[in-house]
C-alpha cells in the first residue's frame, strides 16, 4: 500500500503548477508513528450517522512535516453494467452548514478541514515528538451490508517523509462491520430541528 500510496503523492506534488514543489523542503526520513485507537462501529444501519476516530502518536525523536492518513472503503465497486459509474458510496461524509458568499452551503466534516489535493487523503499539518492527534469523520450509512474500511498514516504528502512502525511498516489497519437495511427509528424534536433517533 505503500508504493501506491507514494505514487499518488508523487503525482500531486508535480501536478499543481508553477512555483516551488510541495516537497522541496521535506525531509528523506522516516518516522515512527503509533496507532494508538481508531474506532468506529461495527454494528450499522442505514441513515445512521457515526463517528470515525484514528488517533496517531509521534514516536520519534523529530517533527513529522504533515501527519497524515488516507482513507479506503468509503465507496464499493458495483458489478451492474447499467451504471455510468461503477463506484457507489458506501458512506458520505457528513458537513456542517456555512454561509459562503450569503449562501447557504455544507462544508464537510473532514478532520479539522484537512482535505489535500490527494484522493481520500487528509492532513493534520506538524505532529511534534510524542505528541498525538485525532482524525475525525462523521459519516453516514448509505449502502446496506458488510463494510471494510482500511487506512494508511504517512509523514508527508510527497513520499520522502515515511511513517514506519513494528518491523519498518507503514502503519495502517482496518475496520470492518455490518450495515442493516432498517434505518434507525427517527423523529423531529420539539424546536422543528433536532432529529432524534431511538433506541435500537
Amino acid at each position: 500500500m505503500l508504493v501506491g500510496l507514494c505514487g499518488l503523492l508523487a503525482a500531486g506534488a508535480v501536478g499543481c503548477g508553477g512555483g516551488e514543489r510541495q516537497d522541496a523542503n521535506e525531509a528523506d526520513a522516516s518516522y515512527d508513528v503509533t496507532v494508538v485507537d481508531a474506532s468506529f462501529p461495527e454494528r450499522q444501519r442505514l441513515a445512521e450517522e457515526s463517528n470515525l476516530a484514528i488517533t496517531v502518536r509521534n514516536d520519534s525523536d523529530a517533527t513529522i512535516p504533515h501527519i497524515a492518513v488516507t482513507l479506503k472503503g468509503l465507496e464499493r465497486r458495483s458489478d451492474n453494467p447499467n451504471l455510468q459509474d461503477p463506484n457507489r458510496p458506501v458512506f458520505v461524509i457528513d458537513g456542517d452548514p456555512a454561509q459562503i458568499g450569503g449562501y447557504q452551503e455544507v462544508k464537510l466534516a473532514a478532520p479539522g478541514g484537512s482535505e489535500t489535493a490527494l484522493v481520500d487523503t487528509w492532513t493534520l499539518g506538524e505532529l511534534k515528538p510524542g505528541a498525538k492527534k485525532t482524525f475525525r469523520w462523521r459519516l453516514t450509512a448509505v449502502d446496506a451490508g458488510p463494510y471494510e474500511l482500511s487506512y494508511a498514516i504517512a509523514a508527508g504528502l510527497d513520499g520522502k517523509a515515511k511513517a514506519v512502525g513494528p518491523g519498518d511498516a507503514q502503519p495502517q489497519g482496518e475496520l470492518k462491520g455490518m450495515i442493516a437495511a432498517r434505518p434507525p427509528a427517527s423523529r423531529v424534536a420539539d424546536d422543528g430541528v433536532t432529529v432524534i433517533n431511538a433506541a435500537p
